[in-house]
């Protein structure tokens, strides 16, 4: 089963796109440190969203290693944009500490818009070189630990881009909520 619910809160791992997530209220984007257009994920939600998205997040940067921001979602079928810079794996110390920021501050930040669907990719594991393993039990165990203060925040999508990521999260999922 690739979804379970804790604290009222569905979790769920799919294959797919990020910027495809159209019953989603918000996405989160895997930024840069100056949320500009790049490769990636943020690439991708940036060229979806048009190029209003890039104003409009040059008022937040640069963000740190950990930090979250938000946006609207410009042309996106979503409302919101939270976008959270990872750590770079290796040089941003303590790294699994950093990567747990990102989507505690993501929750925080979607709680406090009322968003209640929220979808976050595998943040820092693309070019920030995160062992997918490792972020899948921070990303997931972050959420599990964050869902008994959520009010608003009822699903939490994890969009992934292949089908061994997806197989990983749910394992990782089954694991962690059993």
């Amino acid at each position: 089963m690739d979804r379970r619910t804790l604290h009222g809160v569905v979790i769920e791992c799919v294959t797919g796109d990020i910027v495809r997530q159209s019953d989603m209220d918000a996405i989160v984007n895997a930024a840069n440190a100056q949320l500009r257009p790049g490769g990636g994920v943020a690439g991708a939600i940036h060229r979806a969203a048009g190029p209003g998205l890039d104003e409009e997040c040059r008022e937040f940067a640069p963000i740190e290693p950990g930090e979250a921001v938000i946006t609207s979602g410009q042309q996106l079928p979503n409302r919101f944009v939270i976008h959270c810079l990872g750590p770079v794996y290796g040089r941003d110390e303590p790294s699994d500490r950093l990567l747990a920021s990102c989507y505690r501050n993501a929750l925080r930040l979607a709680d406090q818009a009322d968003i209640g669907a929220l979808a976050f990719p595998a943040i820092s594991t693309g070019a920030f070189g995160f062992p997918m393993d490792a972020a899948a039990r921070i990303a997931i165990g972050t959420v599990a630990d964050e869902a008994s203060k959520l009010r608003s925040v009822r699903h939490v999508r994890f969009v992934l881009h292949d089908p061994e990521d997806q197989a990983l999260h749910v394992r990782v999922l089954q694991e962690l909520l059993e």
